[in-house]
């Protein structure tokens, strides 16, 4: 695999700060039933990479002491960690929002029975990819098959109450492009899946996220073997828009990897970029003070572009509902 980060470094990012920290985003493992092309932490089945039991108590402290009202659990297959339900009643014991972000067909796994109705009960939000409403798209960009088990776990989460109006158990969708091109506008790509999925399979939702994908990890290192790296990054950093900065998700929130350590987002993480908030090449969130992060300079590299392209990215979909 080719390492996409000496291409990155050099950029000329405008410097930004950290407001209220307010979200930890967590990495349980690289450990996945899926090997998606876009997946930009090269999960896999083979992975053994898995947060240990000390550092989950750890992130659970450091929350704790933030007063962080908001844990975000991805991977990976975050629910592949033998932790994983622990750790969500724990936290929800104590308040905090709980956001799965899932690939779906592993609530349709035979290992993994209850699993949705679990998540049911704790409340937990759920975020699920599906880079298409079409069969063809789904399984080329993710396996064969993972579309129709797409389906039968969105099905199932819509008979436990998941995707109402009434938004007491949030179903969200993720986009990701099928090749090296900008997510289009999000309000109108929603709307045509909302319509399509209802249609044809009976699925309801609330929100549909467009994500653009990263230039880093698989997908980063597709393009550099068919020679179109510079040509994506290029899009990015000619798509820049200055007014997607105040959105961006590295502003309130923190990422933590599978051992613990600390990163200004998750995109940096798996490109090991120091947390900006300290001169260490690596912190660890056992010994993270979080009034150190207050108004704390963000590392910065030319993948960050990735986020404030076009109608902008993150992990909340767009940034800018309306390209201008």
């Amino acid at each position: 695999m080719h390492d996409t980060r000496p291409l990155l470094t050099n950029s000329d990012f405008p410097a930004i700060v950290r407001k209220p920290l307010e979200i930890l985003q967590v990495n349980l493992g690289y450990l996945c039933n899926l090997s998606c092309v876009h997946c930009h932490v090269n999960a896999g089945p083979k992975r053994t990479e898995l947060m240990s039991l000390e550092t989950l108590q750890q992130v659970l402290a450091f929350a704790e002491a933030a007063d962080i009202h908001t844990l975000d659990l991805t991977g990976g297959a975050p629910e592949m960690h033998p932790n994983f339900r622990q750790l969500v009643e724990v936290a929800r014991g104590k308040g905090m929002k709980v956001i799965d972000r899932c690939n779906l067909t592993i609530l349709e796994d035979p290992d993994y029975a209850g699993l949705a109705e679990f998540l049911a009960e704790q409340q937990v939000e759920i975020i699920a990819s599906l880079p298409c409403y079409l069969q063809e798209n789904v399984d080329k960009q993710r396996g064969k098959g993972v579309f129709l088990d797409s389906l039968a776990a969105l099905q199932h989460l819509n008979g436990l109450g998941y995707g109402k109006a009434d938004g007491l158990l949030p179903l969200n969708l993720v986009y990701n492009p099928q090749d090296a091109a900008l997510p289009p506008d999000q309000a109108g790509l929603e709307q045509a899946y909302k319509e399509h999925l209802h249609q044809h399979y009976g699925i309801v939702f609330n929100r549909l996220f467009a994500i653009a994908n990263m230039p880093i990890q698989r997908f980063g290192s597709l393009l550099v073997s068919q020679g179109r790296f510079h040509d994506y990054l290029n899009l990015l950093r000619n798509s820049f828009r200055a007014d997607n900065l105040d959105g961006l998700m590295c502003l309130n929130t923190i990422s933590i990897d599978w051992q613990g350590y600390v990163y200004d987002c998750d995109f940096n993480q798996m490109l090991a970029m120091p947390l900006g908030a300290t001169a260490k090449p690596r912190q660890h969130i056992s010994g993270l003070a979080p009034e150190i992060l207050n108004n704390a300079a963000i590392s910065t590299a030319a993948h960050c572009y990735g986020c404030t392209a076009g109608q902008g990215s993150s992990c909340g979909g767009a940034l800018k509902s309306k390209l201008s």
